[in-house]
């Protein structure tokens, strides 16, 4: 091991870092106070408490249209023994708002008068009480009183009672101030740089932009570094200046971890304390907490997932603490894991999933893991935690999720789990662009066949499936009728697609073929077991009688064929089955094997639902089919027909 690299002597739970966390900072009223304009105060929390300058309404005003009068004048009147007023001296017309006449007390809406005798004469036939259709002074708001305490959040809703109280600036808390610097010498600003001249093991700097309106969602306000190489003496001489500054929080973002570059940690125990390095938490296990001048400094891991997690589970809940504001809780409710799902004892860890509602119960799928996926936090509607006591999830076994989006667009979630098509995105994107806006598909790429298992367990709504039967050519109905034989089954078409080996530009191997994949010196990669492109290439290795294990790669998978053209674009590999689109969309190479049926496997009791037509009604639109066809290497000639069987 190198003598530079850091390790995780003591490592604290979440629950342990964060009582450790708010033991040594209390922050409550450190805060200083500003002065606002009552209408840029929203989002704000007061420093003192609003009291009403003066009554709302100041004056007694007509609640209706109608006429003012003294009550008193009516009492006795009724159908049988009417009144007659006189406009001016007994009665007086009066709009909804105008200051009611002195020695008037109620109004009698203009449709309650029986009649309307004369410009200067009405009649009445009923009774009135006194501050009847009137709003009396102080109603709404009484001079002196208290509108909103200390430490309230002000709402939009608060401007209107704020304002109609005579009060037009208020006291509030500053914003917490947080410094936040991107270090790495792999780091690239993407305001200045030309993604064609990016260079392997160079990366765009993103975090510090994502942390930074994190700190802004919750209240306060950041200042980004400009970037800093993996030089600790310059990272030392920043946080020191910082420390000096009137920063409420530091970030150092990248170089929490072990490596023999990481320098968070060093540079923190020289100018202060480190108190925590390292959580058991997943993502986010490298974070550091320290202290230096009394000001918290956070070493944050450079990971997009694991920055996210820290910040959340760690700073926001400080920015909160200064703000005397309690931590708002993320809406949970209870899913259904769609497989089971392993974790780590000891760790506790924050699971994306995807999730929508077949059925009566909600469905959770579980997106990758990787800490360096950001995607894997922006796809996901919700995080599954499981602690750290726990070995993994049963699969079907109720278990709580915090929800990252609204319930209704889960429930409005089509979920479609199997092969994966480029078709997808668009057929995606149309649904919400369309008139029923909604509308959301929630898809999983789990292969051809792991889509026909979904639903047999009854945790999608329906399949994307290009099964091909070797005997008769035929596509997914014979696999159908084998693996979901007590389900009744709509097969839809949603498009004709070209399958082939996609290479790199202008084939440098000369790849002619899967007959060549065997060749020395050509690496493949493959798709996973069970999908219909995986299915399609053993069927042909058969006919040409090539041994799978003879194949350098054939034991690489992966789930995509985006993923397949990215891995042929990087050099990792020189060649991938797979279709025309994703060749095209990476400006790659492509050798044609087959013109295959990719089909939409659609439970009958989910056909008929409303959701379902809808996207029935999408896929046979010709706007779908134009977007389809512009892709390359489709064909929309049968999309949207129900295939018999």
């Amino acid at each position: 091991m190198n003598s530079d690299q850091n390790i995780y002597l003591k490592m604290k739970t979440l629950k342990e870092a964060r009582k450790i966390l708010f033991e040594q900072f209390q922050l409550s009223g450190v805060l200083t106070g500003e002065k606002v304009r009552v209408p840029d105060a929203v989002g704000r929390v007061l420093a003192e408490p609003a009291t009403a300058r003066f009554s709302s309404p100041n004056f007694h005003a007509a609640a209706m249209d109608g006429i003012a009068v003294k009550a008193k004048i009516t009492f006795g009147v009724s159908e049988t023994k009417p009144k007659e007023l006189v406009i001016g001296k007994d009665a007086f017309y009066i709009n909804t708002g105008h200051v009611m006449p002195e020695n008037t007390d109620t109004v009698i809406m203009i449709e309650d008068i029986s009649s309307i005798l004369s410009k200067r004469r009405v009649e009445i036939n009923a009774p009135a009480f006194p501050w009847q259709n009137v709003r009396k002074m102080g109603e709404d708001i009484v001079a002196t009183e208290l509108l909103f305490p200390q430490n309230h959040v002000i709402t939009p809703y608060c401007i209107g009672a704020l304002l109609s109280g005579g009060i037009f600036s208020v006291l509030v808390k500053s914003k917490p101030k947080i410094l936040i610097i991107p270090t790495g010498s792999e780091l690239v600003d993407w305001q200045d740089a030309k993604i064609e001249d990016l260079k392997p093991g160079q990366t765009l700097e993103t975090n510090s932009f994502v942390l930074g309106k994190l700190v802004e969602a919750c209240g306060g306000t950041y200042t980004r570094h400009k970037m800093l190489m993996d030089d600790p003496e310059n990272i030392k001489q920043a946080v020191n200046a910082a420390t000096e500054s009137d920063f409420n929080i530091i970030l150092i973002v990248g170089g929490s971890s072990a490596g023999s570059e990481d320098y968070a940690k060093r540079v923190i125990n020289d100018l202060g304390e480190v108190i925590v390095h390292g959580v058991t938490i997943m993502p986010g296990k490298p974070v550091i907490i320290g202290k230096i001048k009394g000001k918290p400094i956070f070493g944050i891991p450079g990971y997009p997932v694991s920055a996210i997690i820290s910040f959340e589970q760690f700073v926001r809940p400080l920015i909160c603490s200064m703000l005397n504001q309690e931590e708002t809780e993320k809406k949970k409710v209870y899913v259904e894991p769609t497989r089971k799902i392993v974790s780590k004892l000891g760790v506790e860890e924050f699971l994306r999933v995807k999730l929508g509602r077949v059925g009566s119960r909600i469905v959770a799928t579980p997106l990758p893991r990787g800490a360096g996926c950001i995607t894997t936090i922006t796809e996901a509607d919700g995080i599954i935690r499981i602690p750290n006591h726990v070995e993994g999830l049963k699969n079907n076994e109720p278990v709580a999720a915090e929800l990252l989006r609204p319930l209704s667009s889960i429930n409005n979630a089509i979920v479609i789990v199997g092969s994966h098509d480029n078709t997808l995105d668009v057929l995606s994107d149309q649904l919400r662009a369309g008139r029923h806006g909604n509308l959301s598909l929630s898809s999983s790429h789990v292969g051809s066949l792991g889509g026909l298992m979904a639903i047999k367990k009854g945790v999608c709504h329906l399949a994307g499936s290009h099964l091909l039967d070797t005997q008769d050519g035929s596509y997914n109905v014979s696999y159908i009728k084998k693996y979901l034989p007590d389900i009744n089954i709509k097969l839809v078409n949603l498009v004709l697609r070209d399958q082939g080996l996609i290479v790199s530009p202008g084939n440098p191997k000369g790849i002619k073929g899967i007959e060549d994949l065997g060749r020395d010196g050509i690496v493949f990669v493959n798709r996973q077991a069970a999908s219909g492109t995986r299915i399609l290439l053993e069927y042909r290795l058969k006919q040409l009688n090539i041994e799978p294990g003879t194949i350098t790669g054939h034991e690489n998978e992966e789930f995509t064929h985006m993923s397949v053209a990215v891995a042929v674009l990087s050099g990792s590999v020189d060649v991938g089955l797979g279709i025309y689109s994703a060749a095209k969309a990476l400006n790659l190479d492509f050798i044609p094997v087959v013109t295959e049926q990719y089909d939409l496997v659609i439970p009958e009791e989910y056909f008929k639902s409303e959701n379902i037509q809808i996207l029935i009604e999408t896929i046979n639109s010709d706007k779908f089919k134009k977007r389809v066809n512009a892709l390359g290497g489709y064909s929309t000639e049968k999309t949207g027909e129900i295939i018999k069987f």
